[in-house]
């Protein structure tokens, strides 16, 4: 029986616990300077809480940005807790890191994106990051939130 390294699984078990020591950061100390995050995740998800109305009106995926007004940061083991306002009204999320598919800050130019098998199978992975890919994102209903773009990380490859 031949044993392989699954490095894919290593670098996503890496790359989640990053976004768990930064959420837990700004648990604990709030936002610094301009930093901000664009989180989108998977709605499909059995252990995602979002309420009714979010999931009938993102029935995929959904982006949250985490900026301005936020509240209820709890970071967990398995996934985290927030409170987000959607057009004047706070809703809690729970959102699993094993659901979420990018995570952004734009203000530094950083981003994070997990392949999914179902990606890699259907030559999608192009589509992640075209600008004329669909986005429909909860920032739009967010007065005064700024829209990101996907960094590749190719592109600072040398």
């Amino acid at each position: 029986m031949s044993h392989q390294i699954d490095y894919g699984k290593l670098m996503h078990a890496a790359m989640r616990s990053l976004i768990r020591k930064v959420l837990s950061n700004v648990a604990e100390n709030g936002l610094p300077g301009e930093h901000h995050f664009f989180i989108t995740f998977d709605t499909t998800d059995p252990d995602v809480g979002v309420a009714d109305w979010l999931r009938d009106r993102y029935p995929d995926e959904m982006t949250v940005v985490i900026q301005h007004w936020f509240e209820n940061l709890d970071v967990g083991e398995d996934g985290f807790s927030v409170t987000l306002n959607f057009g004047d009204s706070p809703e809690p999320l729970y959102i699993p890191y094993d659901a979420i598919r990018t995570f952004v800050d734009p203000s530094v130019e950083f981003g994070l994106r997990f392949e999914t098998q179902e990606a890699e199978d259907e030559d999608e992975t192009d589509d992640l990051l075209r600008d004329d890919a669909p986005n429909d994102t909860a920032a739009e209903d967010t007065p005064g939130a700024a829209k990101a773009e996907v960094v590749s990380l190719d592109q600072f490859r040398k």
